[in-house]
Formats: structure tokens, C-alpha cells, sequence
């Protein structure tokens, strides 16, 4: 299963952030977290491939009231920087956070959520995680890794389970650089082949994730309403860690047009002190019965 470190999940959020922050007028986070809560007791959340908690921190309070959450990761390296993380975010942000024997409770303003977490491989052992109790099943950042059978084995637990479901930016293709330089198709097309490899759950998606996602929960009975949820990158840090990323799987897909990736790495290096980067993402939200489906415009 593909991995990300600390550092490159801890670079991604205030961008991630601000793309939610796009997509949230569109998307009825609370009242679902109502119409899915069981009266007087906390909504149960199961967030899956969690990295260092992020989801949570997004969410928990969009969602208000009682929450308790099972955060799932497949690195225990990530987990293990959970308590650390979510002290410094409580901290910051002003919430109480209290250590408890099973793991963590954080109180905010309208919201509160008890938080436990588990090491589990969700490309080999999707059965042993816990859907049953589960009301929202949530993930961000990980449609756009898996494929169609995994995903279809996926939503056949969290159907039988009755959640909703709420999934985080997930690519879709739509990539716009504001100034462009040679090569930047040639590297995209790279790009793209290079992230429907296999990443540990068979043939990945890419960006084809969130219509085929959609398209099948609608044809499931589902209620899917969607909204984009872009990430607008000016700052240079990013804009080079894109670029490394890119140029390295342009290279992995295509060895043996180093000289060319090569080329295109040094000019966009050079252009990222002027340079806008737009990178299409979508967030669903799908629930039985409830919403009508959304289209998302092209540019």
C-alpha cells in the first residue's frame, strides 16, 4: 500500500483546508451528522487510511454535537504521532484535550469527539475493519489511489452497515498551470498513466475516481452530491514539492525520458516564483435515499 510521511501530509493541509473550505456551501455536513446520529448518543465516524488525523481535524467540527471516530492507517508510524498532533492542533485552536485509556477527547465549541485509532491494511484486510457500528464513513485523499473492485467492496460493507459516506479530495484530472512551459502536457500525460499504476489495491483510478464513484452510488440508491474542492497553489515550497512529485513519477512511468522530465523539472523550478497551480479535486457526500446528484462543471 502506497505510504506518505509526516512532513508531506503536515505541507498538503492548509491546502487541503482552503479546497474544503471551497466545497463546503454545497455539502450538508451537519445536517447529515443529524439525520445519521442516533438520539443521545455520539455519531459514529470511521475514517480510513487517516494519516496523522487531518480528516478529523477537518471535519469533526462541520459536523458539531457528540462524534466518536476510529482513525485506520496501515502505518503505525503515523499513528503513533497522533496524540503529539492533535495536542498541538487542541492547543492552537483552543480546544480541551484530555488522554484517556483508549485514546484521546477533544472538546470544542458546539462538538466533542472521542477519538481511538487502529493499524489495519486496507488494500489486504478491508473485512476486518469494523463497519457495523459505523454511521459516516469518510476517507480524503484515497478514491483516486484504489480500484473500481476495491472500491465496489468497500461501499458493499459500508452498505450493510447503513452509513453515509463522505470522501475528501479526490483528484479528477483537471490539472492548470498559469504560466505554461514546454513539456507540460507531455509530463502530465506521464503523470496521469502514472497514478492509474497499481498503488496496492489493484489498477488505481485516478482521475477518474470521484464520477465513477459517483455514478455507482447513484445506480445504488444513493443520494451523491458533489462539489469541488481545488487546491490553489502560489507558494513556492508546495509548488516545488509538486514538481519533485510529477518529474519523479514522470520518470518512473517513462525512465527513459529523463532528459526531457530533467528539462521540464529545471524550467518549472525556475518559473515557481510566478507560477499559479490549480489542481482539480472533488469532494462527495452520498447518502440512502438522501440529495440529488450534482454535476461539477468543467472550466
Amino acid at each position: 500500500m502506497t505510504g506518505f510521511s509526516a512532513d508531506w501530509l503536515a505541507l498538503r493541509e492548509p491546502f487541503d483546508l482552503a479546497a474544503r473550505a471551497e466545497a463546503a456551501a454545497t455539502l450538508d455536513l451537519r445536517g447529515m451528522a443529524n439525520r445519521m446520529r442516533r438520539e443521545g448518543r455520539p455519531l459514529e465516524v470511521l475514517d480510513l487510511a487517516c494519516g496523522t488525523g487531518a480528516n478529523l481535524r477537518a471535519l469533526a467540527p462541520r459536523l458539531g454535537g457528540a462524534q466518536r471516530w476510529l482513525l485506520v492507517d496501515h502505518d503505525p508510524r503515523l499513528l503513533a504521532a497522533l496524540p503529539g498532533v492533535f495536542a498541538a492542533w487542541s492547543r492552537a485552536q483552543g480546544f480541551a484535550l484530555r488522554a484517556v485509556a483508549e485514546g484521546l477527547h477533544i472538546d470544542g465549541p458546539d462538538w466533542r469527539a472521542e477519538l481511538r485509532w487502529r493499524c489495519a491494511d486496507l488494500a489486504s484486510g478491508l473485512d476486518a475493519v469494523p463497519f457495523a457500528e459505523a454511521q459516516l464513513v469518510s476517507a480524503a485523499a484515497l478514491l483516486d489511489l484504489v480500484s473500481m473492485p476495491w472500491l465496489e467492496a468497500l461501499f458493499a460493507h459500508v452498505r450493510k452497515a447503513g452509513a453515509a459516506m463522505f470522501f475528501a479530495l479526490s483528484v479528477d484530472g483537471r490539472v492548470r498551470w498559469r504560466s505554461a512551459v514546454e513539456e507540460d502536457d507531455a509530463i502530465q500525460r506521464l503523470f496521469e498513466a502514472h497514478q492509474r499504476r497499481d498503488k496496492g489495491f489493484g489498477p488505481a483510478l485516478g482521475g477518474d475516481a470521484p464520477a465513477s464513484a459517483a455514478a455507482f452510488l447513484a445506480a445504488a440508491g444513493y443520494g451523491v452530491t458533489q462539489a469541488r474542492s481545488d487546491w490553489q497553489v502560489e507558494e513556492v515550497e508546495m509548488l516545488r514539492a509538486l514538481i519533485d512529485g510529477m518529474a519523479t513519477a514522470a520518470l518512473e512511468q517513462a525512465p527513459a525520458a529523463q532528459a526531457r522530465v530533467e528539462a521540464w523539472r529545471a524550467r518549472r523550478m525556475a518559473a515557481a516564483p510566478s507560477t499559479r497551480l490549480q489542481v482539480g479535486h472533488v469532494d462527495l457526500l452520498a447518502e440512502r435515499g438522501q440529495g440529488l446528484p450534482a454535476n461539477i462543471s468543467p472550466f
